[in-house]
């Protein structure tokens, strides 16, 4: 199975929305809504309401003075039954 999720992403809406159960990933680009549902539901045994999903604008990055286009991050706001949650370990 390829990775869906790549990383959680904390940003300060990402934290509000927390409050509401919702969490944040930033998923593979080519991964559609029932599979990010069912990789949730099997690897933290959590029921999964709705799966939002959107796709970041483009941006340019300079590099060596030069305009290089940076690659398109696919997100998804996962919305959890209540009482359900996912603990991330972070290293400090």
């Amino acid at each position: 199975m390829r990775d869906i999720i790549r990383r959680p992403v904390f940003t300060e809406k990402s934290v509000q929305l927390l409050e509401k159960n919702q969490y944040t990933f930033e998923v593979d680009s080519k991964a559609t809504k029932p599979e990010i549902k069912s990789f949730l539901e099997s690897a933290f045994q959590v029921k999964v309401l709705s799966v939002n999903t959107h796709i970041l604008p483009k941006k340019r990055a300079s590099l060596l003075g030069r305009a290089v286009p940076r690659p398109r991050q696919k997100r998804a706001i996962v919305t959890l039954s209540w009482g359900d949650r996912i603990v991330f370990f972070l290293e400090s």
